[in-house]
């Protein structure tokens, strides 16, 4: 039997003289070894994309994190701070690339800005800025530390009583999660469903209630050295599982 296949969109960025279309390898090996998948590198092409030709191909899709930000314009704000790095292209492929797998029932992991691009799509709002909102915790890692710390257990997420990521980390109530985002919920779609909070009441995790297939999103880092995480390894476990039985009955 073939290994399923995993799209993993692009970012575009800019190295030397020359734009490129990039994936970083964590989340490439979490696909591949994590999930026991096929990840395929989808190009950021924006309007141009063939979705259903790439639907057609796909057992799964993972949205990574990147250091850009979806675009305020896409859920009806003005840029709180231009400054900060955009995708235009990326926001144009994935939004409706999250729509058509949802619709399909194909299974969907989405992590840090994808977990930000699937509440956009869908209809929902972000805080561009969550350390400046009242009663809110600064969720940003620091430039200056060493990866090894940035990406360091920050603080606890308390998992919603028999929601699908509880149900993943076999009945958790609680787990310690890293935290390197700006950005974060600050309306929900219509139809998603939290499944864990922060302290100051950040949604940190979420399902689609009514998806067919596997869905479930991640504010925090689970590919970082995901095989020395235990909760990861369950994770990108169960992902891989919906997306073997995606490809089977498919």
């Amino acid at each position: 039997m073939r290994s399923p296949i995993v799209l993993v969109p692009a970012c575009v960025n800019q190295i030397g003289a020359h734009p490129y279309h990039t994936a970083q390898l964590k989340y490439v090996a979490a696909v591949a070894d994590g999930a026991r998948c096929t990840p395929l590198i989808v190009p950021a092409l924006g309007a141009t994309t063939d979705i259903e030709t790439l639907l057609a191909l796909a057992d799964g899709v993972m949205l990574t994190g990147s250091p850009s930000n979806v675009h305020a314009s896409l859920y009806g704000e003005a840029l709180l701070d231009p400054s900060l790095p955009l995708d235009a292209a990326r926001d144009a492929t994935t939004l409706p690339l999250i729509r058509a797998a949802i619709q399909r029932g194909i299974p969907l992991l989405a992590i840090c800005r994808g977990f930000q691009e699937v509440n956009v799509a869908l209809g929902g709002t972000l805080h561009q800025a969550v350390h400046a909102v009242d009663g809110m915790n600064d969720h940003r890692e620091r430039k200056d530390d060493a990866l090894d710390q940035q990406y360091a257990p920050s603080h606890r997420v308390l998992l919603d009583p028999g929601g699908r990521l509880a149900d993943v980390l076999d009945d958790a109530t609680e787990i310690m999660v890293n935290s390197l985002h700006g950005q974060g919920i600050k309306q929900l779609a219509p139809g998603l469903v939290a499944e864990a909070h922060a302290d100051d009441g950040l949604v940190e995790a979420y399902r689609v209630a009514d998806a067919s297939g596997f869905t479930l999103a991640l504010q925090w880092h689970p590919e970082w050295r995901f095989a020395e995480n235990p909760d990861s390894v369950k994770i990108f476990s169960a992902f891989g599982a919906a997306c073997r039985a995606y490809m089977i009955t498919r």
